[in-house]
């Protein structure tokens, strides 16, 4: 009679979660505000049209952000079940509530790695070339929330210039995205600024991923332009985040969709990661726990 009981259990608690699964009518995905928001929403249309069709869901929406810290907030409220952002705004979700989002995906660029590096950029015709040309200039950063545009360089320049980065440059300050910040430097708003690239491939061409590649396919960035004044060490690659307050079946099918993406289109994976990039491997909190460390120690959240 109680293994009855115990089979019978177990096959309400199936259905139970199946359903639940199906009353899942709408997914919602974020975006950071990297790049401006009519080329986010471009670029991840695409995955918004099949991810309907692969976990049935009535519609897949786009929810675009000006900045980092918006889609941060929708994470931990609910409010967004879906996002590929940097390292430091997992990180960022995580010291506020490590239960709220699971990492559950990252992408590899074309030669198989899994990291990118932060690339400080001034003008060319600035006279600026390296970290000592840069003294006393004004720094502008991506966003307070990006690994690559604010973390990385504040963790990793203090080693190589012997100071403070407030110590070192006479002011900084913040572009509004990464796309916005290389701009800011065009214009002369800043006399270098931190932003992200794959340092893999050709500097004419931005590398093969990351915001200089995306600028310079679109026309919006000639790299004769601009020099590169300092890369940071290797950074590992920003997860693709899924809510848990969405059921586990649910979430499957959104791992299983994204992670098959490469193989059955390549070109919408491209547009969506940002870059000639390769693959999707599985990753977990460990992934980033490093990122985690630095972003408790550097911001405290």
């Amino acid at each position: 009679m109680l293994k009855k009981l115990l089979i019978a259990a177990a096959a309400a608690s199936a259905l139970s979660t199946s359903a639940f699964a199906q009353d899942v009518k709408v997914l919602r995905i974020g975006l950071d505000g990297s790049e401006n928001e009519a080329d986010q929403i471009r670029n991840t249309q695409c995955v918004a049209d099949q991810l309907k069709a692969a976990t049935g869901v009535e519609s897949v929406q786009i929810f675009p952000s000006p900045d980092y810290n918006g889609v941060i907030q929708g994470l931990l409220g609910g409010t967004i079940d879906i996002a590929t952002m940097g390292a430091s705004s997992y990180a960022s979700i995580y010291l506020q509530d490590p239960n709220a989002v699971d990492p559950i995906l990252t992408y590899t660029q074309s030669d198989g790695s899994s990291g990118y590096y932060s690339i400080m950029v001034a003008r060319k015709d600035s006279g600026i070339k390296t970290l000592a040309d840069a003294k006393g200039k004004k720094l502008g950063f991506a966003d307070p929330d990006s690994t690559s545009g604010y973390l990385v360089p504040n963790v990793a320049l203090p080693a190589e210039i012997g100071t403070s980065v407030a110590g070192y440059f006479s002011e900084t300050g913040f572009g509004g995205g990464h796309e916005n910040l290389v701009l800011a430097v065009l214009d002369g708003k800043f006399d270098v600024g931190t932003t992200f690239g794959s340092g893999v491939g050709n500097w004419d061409e931005g590398y093969t991923g990351g915001n200089l590649y995306q600028m310079v396919n679109k026309g919006n960035l000639d790299m004769d332009d601009i020099v590169e004044v300092w890369k940071s060490p290797l950074i590992p690659n920003g997860p693709l985040m899924v809510s848990n307050k969405l059921p586990a079946e649910m979430r499957e099918k959104v791992e299983n969709y994204f992670f098959e993406l490469p193989k059955t289109d390549l070109a919408c994976f491209q547009s969506y990661t940002q870059g000639a990039n390769k693959d999707y491997i599985k990753v977990d909190q460990s992934f980033y726990q490093t990122i985690i460390d630095a972003r408790k120690s550097v911001i405290g959240g």
